[in-house]
């Protein structure tokens, strides 16, 4: 192990003798100094079952077991705990959310799930204003803030009603024997705090921490964090502060700053080789983050050589960058003898990807396109996964709520909450509950009948699942709720014409894997949680990666493009930040951030905005170190190449503004003008792309004869 290790990653792992903290830049090995630590951990007489490792994605903590289980060979039950803060927060719930008055089998609603909550207790139709609600009440949680508390602290009339809609939100939370996602980190946190035996518990079952990417914890992951490792500190946090980039979520660097202030003996470790980059690169990323304040000053450094020069390339309009963008990729690929999954085009917002992938098609060019919604995602598919959902398994209660409410039949939320409730006292599903003659006392019989005639229906539509051919019984179930109407009823007809196109899809693909599978619908029903799974993989595809900076992080890629390296857009400026516009957080994704319209800039003749420069110091200064974060980011996500572009001028609507090239380009101490000669177009990668088809062309020719 130790000849693989350099002096700082061997530092980090051996140090056992209380809280430690590994600063790890990017490419700087931090998942093999986690695992390799878990390894030292084992040999040093720590049970591995006691044993945690806490991370951020699903992904991230599949690979980390997958790496691990290499290095260790344990028996299933004997391994160490490799999860999401989420998945650990639910194991606590599960297990021990009776004290807080959870029944076992609670729910956990997705993201369009509360929302479809939050829009009744706004009296709203409108969804952009539940979900701006929905971000504010997860910021209260993730900042431990209860809807009291949210209310007493509430600014104006805008927050002092969402702060009602917080109060409603919870309770109905309550009634249903549901949690959301931010609930699975508050809710332990609430659990260890009031319930000191089972801290206790938890302490003793995890008596050893690791946490990954800990520079993205928000004040919540924080105190669990703390409430978990008790006294005793056991635990290694790895992380970077120059790779804040979830301020927008809650996310806070005084987290990093709060270690060695709440434990005293805090080991600090930093690890500063780059496994990953070229020298150039890393030049180009340590200029720039050296513009941010730090609170462990590092400098990245590889032995990788000079590599390729840093490219910046200035184009005319957003047309000309993605077709300069491609027509580059091309070259170089020919050139290089490269495949296209070793290229990845880097931007700030999602509704740059629509140039991209035009100009991408065009030249036939496979691309994945990640952070965009998946099909799976869609509101009118999810309404229909529901019914199957609940088909398959009438104990789940989000499904139950959701079908039982799309179309509407005459069930609201009063009698809905009634029916949790008292569901959640007999420690039964609500679809259990609603044919208990008890219920009858709790729900007046005007309430009762259309939930019992659902109720009915659903027991029809499974019995008959069962038994019948799948593709005949999606037919009648599709009828008899007159699914079509309700769209068309709901929306204008031309978006409802679309979506009733994608649940004929959709339906159509069920209807033919039932055929090539023999399934019924009770089958494929029982796999359909796994389809919005199937609809991304795309690992394995010989394809170019169109991503967000913020979905890209944790990636890795030979050759990089990062496009719209521009005055407002990164930087972007105003508007709420990237909590619109990333497209790398599961729940909160949205396709037209606020950086496709640059919302609170006002275009300027020389730029996004005309004061953009010139703002007061102390009022754009953690946003724009935040964005300056991002874009080093980006940078560091490249091994051998990277180009960056910026346009002259980019279309927001119909209409066409000036920009500047980006503030990081010059701090990078790159130049961002037009070389003397150079065309800013894609002619002059055109025409390398032609010569090098011709040179290609010819040398088969030669050698065919």
């Amino acid at each position: 192990m130790s000849a693989q290790l350099n002096p700082a990653q061997r530092e980090a792992i051996r140090y056992l003798d209380g809280p430690c903290l590994v600063i790890a830049g990017a490419g700087s090995g931090k998942t093999r100094v986690i695992t390799q630590k878990i390894v030292h951990l084992i040999s040093a007489g720590f049970s591995p079952q006691a044993i945690g490792a806490i991370t951020f994605t699903n992904k991230a903590a599949q690979e980390m077991a997958e790496r691990l289980g290499k290095m260790v060979k344990l028996p299933e039950g004997q391994r160490p705990l490799v999860s999401t803060f989420h998945s650990l927060g639910v194991q606590m719930l599960r297990r021990d959310g009776q004290s807080l008055g959870l029944k076992r089998n609670f729910s956990i609603l997705d993201g369009d799930d509360s929302a479809n909550i939050l829009q009744q207790a706004l009296g709203t139709t409108d969804r952009k204003v539940a979900r701006a609600a929905q971000h504010r009440i997860s910021l209260w949680k993730n900042a431990l803030v209860d809807p009291d508390r949210a209310a007493a602290d509430a600014k104006d009339s805008l927050e002092h009603g969402i702060a009602r809609a917080y109060r409603d939100y919870a309770a109905t939370l309550a009634a249903y024997q549901s949690v959301d996602f931010d609930d699975l980190i508050r809710l332990p946190v609430q659990l260890l705090r009031e319930h000191a035996e089972v801290a206790q518990v938890w302490r003793e079952k995890l008596r050893y921490l690791l946490v990954d990417e800990y520079q993205d914890t928000n004040a919540c992951q924080y105190e669990l964090l703390k409430l978990l490792v008790g006294p005793r500190a056991a635990f290694t946090a790895v992380g970077d502060d120059d790779q804040s980039i979830y301020g927008w979520r809650g996310a806070t660097l005084e987290n990093l700053a709060r270690l060695s202030t709440d434990f005293p003996g805090l080991k600090v470790v930093k690890l500063e080789q780059n496994y990953r980059s070229s020298v150039s690169i890393l030049t180009a990323a340590n200029r720039l983050i050296a513009h941010n304040p730090k609170l462990h000053e590092k400098k990245l450094w590889s032995e990788h050589g000079i590599g390729d020069p840093v490219q910046v390339v200035p184009c005319e309009h957003d047309e000309a960058e993605a077709e300069s963008v491609v027509m580059r990729l091309q070259a170089h690929r020919f050139e290089r003898r490269t495949k296209f999954s070793d290229y990845a085009i880097l931007y700030r917002g999602n509704h740059q990807a629509r140039t991209f992938e035009q100009a991408l098609r065009k030249e036939k060019i496979p691309y994945v396109l990640s952070g965009g919604q998946s099909f799976f995602e869609r509101a009118e598919i999810r309404d229909l996964m529901a019914y199957l959902r609940l088909v398959a398994n009438d104990d789940d209660d989000p499904a139950f709520i959701r079908a039982v409410t799309t179309p509407k039949r005459g069930v609201g939320t009063t009698t809905l909450q009634a029916l949790g409730t008292y569901a959640g006292e007999r420690h039964v599903s609500m679809f259990a509950a609603l044919f208990e003659t008890a219920a009858e006392q709790r729900i007046g019989p005007r309430q009762l009948e259309p939930l019992r005639e659902f109720g009915n229906f659903v027991n029809r539509i499974g019995w008959r699942a069962a038994k019948e051919p799948a593709a005949q019984v999606l037919d009648d179930l599709l009828k008899a709720i007159d699914y079509r109407s309700h769209l068309f009823a709901t929306a204008d007809d031309k978006v409802a014409a679309a979506r009733w196109q994608n649940v004929s899809d959709f339906v159509d693909w069920l209807k033919k894997r039932a055929e090539e599978d023999g399934s019924t619908l009770v089958q494929l029903a029982q796999t359909v949680s796994l389809l919005s799974q199937l609809d991304r993989k795309d690992g394995d595809v010989d394809a170019v990666r169109l991503t967000t900076i913020h979905a890209s992080k944790g990636l890795e890629f030979p050759h990089v493009f990062v496009v719209g390296c521009e005055e407002g857009l990164l930087p972007h400026h105003g508007g709420r930040g990237a909590a619109e516009e990333s497209g790398g957080d599961e729940d909160r994704a949205d396709a037209e951030g606020p950086a496709s319209k640059s919302r609170g800039a006002t275009p300027g003749p020389g730029g996004a905005s005309a004061d953009a420069r010139a703002a007061p110091a102390s009022a754009d200064a953690a946003r724009i170190e935040e964005e300056r974060r991002l874009m080093y980011v980006a940078v560091t996500r490249a091994q051998r190449s990277l180009t960056l572009t910026w346009c002259r001028e980019r279309k927001r609507g119909r209409e066409k503004y000036a920009q500047l090239p980006s503030r990081f380009l010059a701090e990078m101490q790159l130049d961002a003008r037009p070389k003397a000669g150079a065309t800013v177009s894609a002619d002059a990668a055109k025409a390398k792309l032609a010569g090098l088809r011709e040179l290609l062309a010819g040398g088969v020719s030669s050698r065919s004869r």
